[in-house]
């Protein structure tokens, strides 16, 4: 990846002793540039903090808390609302050179544990870190809370859901004929022998 971090916090590793614990928090240019990669309208306000615990082979063990204030789109009011998230999550940095290439054996991953992180061995960015932790936690479908289908905008029914009878009549009147109905006709073999 050669994108530069908007939320960049490194912390080289002769300051991480036998353990650091670090808090940080985005400035309000970082979380505009952040928002914009997320593609969310507004992040206000972004709070991390880690305990970091050296590890055999260079790796760091993370423990971090992460909270944020961020505003989102209903996609079904298409209205902005505000969003409070809070999570607790583990992560190991590695040397970039023990990640695994393109191809992986997917048996080996460990799902319970922590997830792996590469960094340059000079440094590890816990500030990128907590933006991607982020991401992870937002919701790819937010709902302003209280929004139900019956508040979607400009969403027309399917068919054979709540709203069109099997009849073809809609709570609007007639539907439109299906285009593709000619086709029925193939399908259901009704041909002139």
């Amino acid at each position: 990846m050669s994108h530069s971090p908007e939320f960049s916090r490194r912390i080289p590793f002769n300051r991480l002793g036998s353990g650091l614990d670090e808090t940080i928090e985005a400035s309000a240019a970082e979380r505009k540039a952040l928002a914009a990669r997320l593609g969310i309208p507004e992040i206000e306000t972004l709070v991390c903090r880690f305990r970091l615990t050296p590890s055999e082979n260079r790796s760091v063990l993370a423990e971090g808390h992460l909270s944020a204030k961020v505003t989102q789109i209903c996609v079904i009011t298409s209205e902005l609302f505000e969003d409070v998230l809070a999570e607790t999550f583990f992560l190991k940095f590695i040397p970039a050179a023990d990640m695994p290439e393109d191809e992986f054996d997917i048996d080996s991953i460990d799902l319970d544990g922590p997830d792996e992180v590469p960094h340059d061995g000079k440094a590890v960015d816990i500030g990128e870190a907590a933006a991607e932790q982020l991401a992870l936690m937002l919701d790819p479908y937010p709902r302003k809370p209280g929004a139900g289908l019956e508040n979607a905008v400009d969403v027309a029914p399917v068919e054979g859901e709540e709203g069109i009878h099997p009849s073809g009549e809609g709570p609007d009147g007639p539907r439109r004929p299906n285009p593709f109905s000619a086709l029925s006709v193939l399908k259901n073999g009704d041909r002139k022998e």
